[in-house]
């Protein structure tokens, strides 16, 4: 009998390789074999291809509204909630059967907390789904066990990292405990824990079975209208151009007929690329080997909690009386040709990779050093460049939705995604912000970048189990994308922050230069380390929920702003201009404000979805209705506007508004000079006195701090004119300042960062935003019925600005009490130089279910949990520095 320990050492030394895992290059990145073989995996059934069958399984049908392709946990998720939601007509293809490919051999680990209020929902509607909703619907099991989870700490940062999830699991109702080694030991008597910190405990995670799970949901889905195809590969993606030359969803080709439609999601999986290609979309994932063994029985260990030990990196899932033991390791193997024939079959097992998990294991739960193996598994997983999942629309193809990429977490996100999935299709919009998974979160420019996906991919799969700090960067294909300023900044200390692809400054480092330098894979595949890497090593001391070594820095930089004057490398935003006959009917339509003031100004703004939700914050200039004036505007002979939008999310406003033209059929041109202009931001009370060293560039005046003006540059002109501003600001002590100043100074001032204390489920009335919206004038505007509604009902959460005295750090996430009860959580948090004094800002809710007056928040007592400890809070209705905006119009004093 192999053991897990001894004897799996022993393998490792004699076996050779069943597959080559490299190729023509020295270096061994990945597997070009089509050679696998069938093994069996700890399920007690799967949904294999029985011999002899061939052909589909039912008839195809000439049109249907969707066709889900790929029949995965996604795809029968998705099937499941359109069905539910209503529709009847959908069809899922599945070329083989249902769960082949990935979905069939997932380990099926479910885990309630994670560091993302998102994905606390959406795993929670999963679990809801998989423990009871099926069940009830279908009097079938799903296979769902509650055996609990149980996350390991092996250090302080990580313990405070589960502290965390601890405190933000009680804004949601998720019953955790965080326990010390003898409390860990006492649940779990197998576990060693003389290396422990602490765990954290979950008592209602567990484990879901594949099978069960998408043999449900489908029968679940077919009794509701919907019709499952089986054995029944898709060739081809029909696409038509429409008379605005807009490309749309027509028909999905099969070798048995052809399914007309005007909706596809492809739920591939690790086939999704090949599939996008054939509609001529990009699909930025990447397949990889995943494995994990299955032991021999172990005395003692049944009905034990699932294990994850992040700082090992590995997981024990609860296998009946074995364990099932996998993880993530810095070195996977890339699978280069993925095949088409690949259903139910497995890769052999690399011992030198997954050594390092056995050894992980046997110290977590030394009764495995004696413990038999009784099978390997090694499928294939796809992985994405942030290790989110693919979802949403496709900026190419109208009516082209993607469900893939999920990075080993399929099972678990995959009701929470699939509900959401399906509001999308037939809505426009899913129900939660789902932005971090939406396929418009990446710059078009990096959706087709092999090297870009492949090194972001590998470094998301290599960190999977890292801590979650706050202020953490990849090192993974860097300086793609570079402003005119990048080398003088970086002569300067500037320590830069990756955004969409570009490298915007983050703060400026007193010890000299800190470039980024090409990706080392952390020295695997033979690549060489990048030794003295001074970017690295800051980042390092980054690592750390407290404050980090140069916060004194970040203060400097926001005070100077305060007091005198500091210039912002704002380059990276979005720079958009709307023209064309039709230019003002969208901008009415688009834009909550009323952007038709006298040309030249300039007007903060919102764009909305048809509930309200806010799908953008940005400022609008009205142009001069003349010809081009000024580098770069184009000729108008009517209205023009220009655009100035977050660089982080420029490409989701691009896709959002380009889709509300085209649904609107409103004859206009969207433009992006982004790449073409450079732009600086000079703030504080000297800004006004260098103004007059401006000239003939282009100078807006927008996302302000304090008093200050803004030049939006020819990048031609870039260098020149930041020379001459940092030489005229000189004698009033002028000072470089990053994004991470910008996120202090904007805190205190009360304004919003989009996806971060904003969000398309938010409303600009819960928001604070009301002042946005032209609701007193009789124009219509995308969303506008939504609030007069809401405004109408009263609202049932409002945004709240909270002040703790205590020095102590917040990022967001800490759970908000009201008397004592949870009432939200913090979505954002930064310290406040200017107040000192932590400022954080969190939608609040009445626990009663009633509406959230001003009263209710003046009448209340709040505390924020950190890390499971409490910190008296002060609440604001108005952002507690400058809240009548003085500063920013030049009234000091």
């Amino acid at each position: 009998m192999a053991f897990l320990g001894t004897a799996a050492r022993r393998v490792m030394a004699c076996q050779k390789p069943l597959l080559p895992l490299c190729h023509a290059t020295t270096r061994c990145y990945s597997s070009q074999s089509t050679h696998t073989t069938e093994k069996s995996v700890p399920y007690e059934k799967t949904l294999k291809q029985e011999d002899g069958i061939s052909g589909p399984t039912k008839p195809l049908p000439k049109f249907a509204d969707v066709v889900v392709i790929g029949g995965g946990s996604l795809g029968c998720q998705t099937l499941y909630h359109l069905c539910k939601l209503g529709m009847t007509n959908v069809v899922l293809l599945e070329r083989d059967r249902l769960t082949a490919g990935t979905t069939w051999h997932t380990a099926g680990l479910l885990w309630q907390l994670r560091p993302s209020d998102t994905e606390v929902e959406l795993l929670a509607h999963t679990r809801n789904v998989i423990s009871s909703e099926l069940e009830e619907e279908t009097g079938l099991e799903t296979g769902w066990i509650q055996n609990g989870g149980l996350f390991i700490a092996s250090n302080k940062q990580r313990l405070d990292e589960y502290k965390r999830l601890m405190s933000l699991g009680k804004a949601y109702g998720i019953e955790s405990y965080v326990l010390s080694p003898a409390e860990t030991k006492d649940l779990y008597p197998l576990m060693n824990v003389k290396d422990l910190y602490g765990t954290l405990y979950v008592p209602k995670d567990g484990t879901m079975d594949p099978a069960g799970t998408c043999t449900t949901l489908s029968r679940a889905a077919t009794a509701r209208g919907a019709t499952v195809i089986e054995n029944c590969p898709v060739t081809g993606i029909q696409i038509k151009v429409d008379d605005l030359g807009i490309k749309r969803l027509k028909a999905v080709e099969t070798a048995h007929g052809t399914i007309q439609t005007p909706c596809v999601v492809n739920c591939a999986g690790v086939w999704a690329t090949k599939l996008g290609k054939m509609a001529g979309v990009n699909v930025p994932l990447i397949a990889m080997h995943h494995a994990y063994v299955v032991t021999e029985r172990i005395e003692g260990i049944q009905n034990m909690p699932n294990v994850r030990d992040h700082d090992a990196s590995v997981y024990l899932r609860l296998q009946g009386d074995a364990l099932s033991v996998g993880g993530y390791e810095h070195n996977p193997i890339f699978w280069e040709d993925v095949s088409d024939r690949f259903a139910f079959s497995l890769f052999d097992l690399d011992w030198d990779v997954f050594m390092q998990h056995i050894d992980g294991a046997v110290n977590r739960v030394p009764a495995l050093e004696q413990t038999g193996i009784k099978s390997t598994v090694c499928g294939p997983e796809s992985f994405t460049a942030d290790h989110k999942p693919l979802m949403g629309e496709a900026p190419e193809v109208r009516g082209f939705f993607l469900g893939c990429g999920f990075n080993s977490a399929g099972m678990m996100l995959g009701g929470g995604c699939g509900k959401e999935l399906a509001h999308w299709i037939i809505h426009g919009r899913p129900e939660k912000d789902m932005y971090g998974y939406d396929i418009r979160r990446f710059h078009h420019s990096l959706t087709n970048n092999n090297r870009w996906i492949r090194e972001r991919s590998h470094e998301s799969y290599a960190k999977n189990y890292s801590v979650v700090f706050p202020f953490d960067e990849p090192l993974a294909s860097r300086n793609m994308r570079k402003d005119p300023f990048h080398q003088v900044l970086q002569e300067q200390g500037c320590v830069f922050q990756e955004r969409h692809g570009w490298e915007r400054p983050g703060w400026f480092n007193r010890d000299g230069p800190a470039p980024i330098l090409d990706y080392d894979y952390y020295s695997a595949y033979d690549v060489p380390k990048n030794n003295d890497y001074k970017y690295s090593e800051i980042l390092g001391k980054e690592y750390t929920f407290d404050f980090p070594p140069h916060h004194y820095v970040i203060r400097d930089e926001c005070l100077t702003c305060r007091n005198a004057v500091a210039v912002f490398d704002m380059s990276y935003f979005g720079k958009f201009y709307l023209t064309g006959p039709d230019a003002k009917k969208a901008a009415d339509w688009l834009f909550t404000a009323d952007v038709n003031k006298a040309p030249g100004s300039t007007v903060y703004t919102c764009m909305l979805n048809k509930r309200g939700g806010v799908e953008s914050d940005l400022t609008i200039s009205r142009l001069e209705p003349s010809p081009a004036h000024l580098p770069l505007t184009p000729e108008s002979n009517g209205e023009a506007y220009y655009l100035a939008i977050g660089g982080g999310v420029a490409q989701h406003n691009w896709s959002h508004i380009q889709a509300v033209l085209q649904d609107q059929g409103f004859c206009c041109t969207l433009i992006d000079h982004t790449e073409d202009m450079g732009m600086i931001s000079i703030q504080g009370p000297k800004s006004r006195v260098m103004k007059q060293t401006t000239h003939k560039i282009v100078l807006f005046s927008f996302f302000l701090f304090c008093m200050g003006w803004e030049l939006h540059i020819p990048k031609e002109s870039c260098l020149p004119v930041y020379h001459a501003v940092m030489a005229a600001g000189a004698k009033y002590g002028i000072c470089n300042a990053g994004y991470r100043a910008i996120d202090s100074l904007s805190i205190e001032k009360g304004y919003r960062h989009w996806h971060a204390d904003l969000r398309p489920d938010d409303t600009p009335l819960e928001a604070g935003l009301a002042f946005t919206c032209k609701m007193k004038t009789s124009i219509p505007f995308l969303g506008r019925k939504a609030l007069e509604a809401q405004k109408a009902e009263g609202l049932r959460r409002r945004i709240v600005c909270f002040t703790v005295d205590e020095k102590v750090p917040m990022f967001g996430l800490e759970t908000i009490f009201r008397n004592g009860v949870p009432v939200g959580h913090l979505r954002r948090s930064e310290f406040g130089f200017s107040i000192d004094k932590t400022i954080g800002y969190g939608y609040i809710r009445n626990p009663d279910g009633g509406v959230v007056s001003p009263d209710f928040v003046r009448s209340g007592e709040f505390t924020l949990e950190r890390m499971g400890v409490t910190y008296k809070a002060t609440a604001h209705l108005k952002s507690p520095f400058d809240p009548e905006n003085k500063r920013v119009k030049g009234i000091y004093g």
